[in-house]
């Protein structure tokens, strides 16, 4: 059996740039950056980035192409895949990316998960309405519970 999946998470180094095939499908191609965080032999942190060359096609692509900007938190699933072109020098170039299969968008800059614009009741609801400093606690119950008591 033989498997070729990408994962990569990370954030956009440049907005994607969107072309159409002769066919008038939709293209849209952008880079994303991930790190990588560790410690050498003498304990020193060390850090390096990689980047990733990200195709996309069809449907996904125009969302991608609409909504995704430079800097933005993105996930993306598809399949390694290599090509080769022969360059203006004559020189044969080649260019391995990603083709994806699924992009799941991350939240933007600027927003935490779940708030909203206004301060709407809704927030208040996702944060249990703690004000400012003020910490949730969980009230667990005081009675035992007897292991015979649950169903499975």
């Amino acid at each position: 059996m033989y498997l070729n999946k990408a994962i990569v998470i990370g954030n956009l180094t440049r907005d994607p740039e969107q072309r159409a095939l002769p066919s008038g499908q939709k293209v849209v191609s952008f880079s994303v950056a991930t790190n990588r965080v560790w410690k050498d032999k003498t304990g020193n942190k060390q850090e390096a980035t990689e980047y990733h060359n990200v195709v996309v096609f069809g449907k996904q692509a125009e969302t991608c192409g609409q909504y995704l900007k430079m800097g933005q938190n993105v996930l993306v699933e598809g399949r390694l895949q290599t090509r080769s072109w022969a360059g203006q020098d004559g020189v044969k170039k080649y260019r391995t990316e990603i083709v994806a299969d699924r992009v799941q968008f991350g939240p933007k800059r600027g927003s935490g998960v779940g708030q909203q614009q206004g301060g709407s009741a809704a927030t208040e609801e996702v944060r249990g309405g703690a004000g400012p400093g003020e910490t949730d606690t969980i009230e667990y119950p005081s009675e035992e519970i007897n292991p015979d008591d649950i169903p499975f």
